[in-house]
């Protein structure tokens, strides 16, 4: 059976694609329109089909739009409520008509082979149905919204999908989250990751009033009651300063919408009996609150799907009618499901640019050294990564040992100083340097405590708070980037290096050779690998 699964209601259209039970492609539009998030001017802001993400899945696998069996949109309009938001019944309408679009955009598709997945249904499928262990699992989503609801918790037994609960809007972990991150100052349904970050800088002042206002229900939904930010405090311009009390509200959110968490799982657990948790929705990106569930909550496994966010529910989708047609569907292989250039390819880019390059013996050894020598490197290597998280296929590296570090590259990226770069580590060597959360951790979803030992070793990657978002790297399955980190570990006795997304602010992750030539083009970068060859920036040199 072959399924195209589409995602393009909300944000972060994407296009995914399942043959005979077989994750095979998956994309968001961004990485081809350089649209972060897929976002266009109000009001067609979140409208987006995912047309180049979706041919080129076909492409890859080399189908025709007229060889797909199925084509499963993450969002059914016939479960929308009425509404007095004009928008609201737009919407509902446009995702009624997304047969005919896609139709259009993929000349000789079949608008009725299109299926219609409830949205959270689309959330749930696309962790259940993909994680590594297979066979039954408690599953919970939480969003800032579906078709009428922002949250499910229920359990998948051979396949098949139990729900057990359902939050109706308004209540909305995921929109006070995203309404919290605009009275800060940041974009929403785009920055909430930044708005975790600034919560550890801050002690959560407001939490007695914030548990009067978000609470767990007894049926395992929960309450958000209005509340006035202002009140608490003042709102913030995008170029506005950042003080203390803004800080302290983020704090105040996160921890509250933590304990929220904690209370819908121990729920969850209780009617489930489950051994195993698997997380989906834009909350489940939150790794601060990941960890807390894993470290306190009564479940022996937590997985969370690498792009939990709303581009994920094509992946999900396409499961979900691949399991409704009664045929298995095998764990997503990873989170590298997206484009790849051959040698020759790039090759002949870099020709193309007129730009001097090498061909180095060993590419792991020429960017060891230089992470050695304190240069920033970008890392463009294989199929690029599906969902929001760099996890070693198009990166920028740098030295751990570097405090300065974190600033440089902040700086190089254009982004706001307290936001924290990510550790990539050896998975046998993690436990040496890390605790608390769950090992191995290969997509950067849970934050784990740097042990007290490494953190004067590493301090480029440690949190204000003592912690990292790490990614464990696994030489089975990343060889290239594992031998990297041993070549630095021989040069530096540090089985660490830093890992951060390789964009700059604003703009999406690059995916194609010419994204990264600008890319390395635009920002004070020290050297680019990519594919087998290396390009130095000129009167670049070690720091060290």
């Amino acid at each position: 059976m072959r399924v195209l699964g589409v995602n393009a209601v909300f944000h972060d259209p994407a296009a995914a694609l399942v043959v005979d039970g077989e994750v095979v492609a998956a994309a968001e539009e961004e990485r081809f329109s350089r649209r972060k998030h897929g976002k266009r001017p109000v009001p067609f802001s979140a409208w987006e089909q995912p047309e180049q993400a979706a041919r080129w899945c076909l492409e890859h696998a080399g189908l025709t739009p007229a060889d797909l069996d199925a084509v499963a949109y993450s969002y059914d309009p016939d479960l929308v409520e009425p509404s007095d938001v004009p928008w609201e019944d737009l919407r509902t309408e446009y995702a009624r008509r997304a047969p005919y679009f896609l139709a259009t955009a993929l000349p000789g598709l079949d608008p009725a082979i299109v299926r219609f997945v409830p949205h959270h249904v689309a959330h749930a499928a696309s962790t259940a149905l993909a994680a590594p262990f297979g066979g039954d699992c408690a599953v919970l989503v939480n969003d800032g919204r579906g078709e009428c609801r922002s949250h499910l918790a229920g359990s998948y037994r051979g396949h098949r999908l139990e729900t057990l609960a359902a939050q109706h809007l308004p209540h909305s972990l995921g929109l006070l989250y995203e309404d919290l991150t605009e009275h800060l100052g940041f974009l929403r349904s785009s920055d909430e990751y930044k708005v975790m970050a600034l919560a550890s800088y801050a002690e959560p002042r407001h939490l007695d009033l914030l548990r009067e206002h978000v609470y767990a229900t007894e049926d395992g939904g929960f309450a958000v009651k209005p509340l006035d930010w202002a009140t608490l405090a003042k709102r913030r311009e995008s170029d506005g300063e950042m003080t203390k009390e803004h800080a302290e509200l983020a704090a105040s959110v996160q921890v509250r919408v933590e304990e929220v968490l904690l209370d819908l799982v121990r729920w969850l657990h209780e009617r489930t009996g489950q051994k195993r948790l698997t997380m989906a929705g834009g909350v489940a990106l939150n790794c601060v609150a990941n960890t807390r569930i894993f470290a306190e909550g009564p479940f022996d496994e937590v997985w969370v799907q690498p792009a939990a966010g709303d581009a994920g529910t094509a992946l999900g989708a396409a499961l979900q009618v691949v399991a409704d047609a009664g045929e298995p569907a095998a764990p997503m292989p990873g989170a590298d499901l997206g484009r790849s250039w051959t040698d020759a390819e790039i090759a002949d880019c870099l020709r193309t640019a007129k730009i001097a390059y090498e061909e180095p013996a060993d590419v792991a050894v020429t960017v060891a050294e230089a992470l050695a020598d304190d240069q920033v490197v970008a890392w463009f290597q294989g199929r690029s990564e599906y969902g929001p998280r760099a996890l070693g296929r198009r990166s920028l590296l740098a030295h751990p040992g570097r405090a300065e570090n974190l600033a440089r590259l902040n700086e190089v990226k254009g982004r706001e100083q307290f936001r924290p770069i990510a550790p990539m580590v050896l998975a046998d060597r993690a436990a040496e340097l890390f605790e608390r959360g769950p090992l191995p951790s290969p997509y950067m979803l849970f934050v784990h405590d740097v042990r007290p030992e490494w953190r004067d070793r590493i301090p480029a990657v440690v949190h204000v708070d003592g912690t990292a978002r790490v990614q464990t790297v696994d030489p089975d399955s990343e060889p290239l980037m594992a031998r990297v980190i041993r070549e630095f570990d021989r040069r530096t006795g540090v089985p660490v290096v830093v890992n951060t997304s390789l964009n700059t602010a604003g703009r999406p992750m690059v995916d194609d050779p010419r994204d990264a030539l600008e890319c390395f083009g635009s920002a004070p970068v020290d050297l680019l690998a990519i594919g087998r060859f290396v390009v130095r920036r000129p009167g670049s040199e070690g720091r060290l």
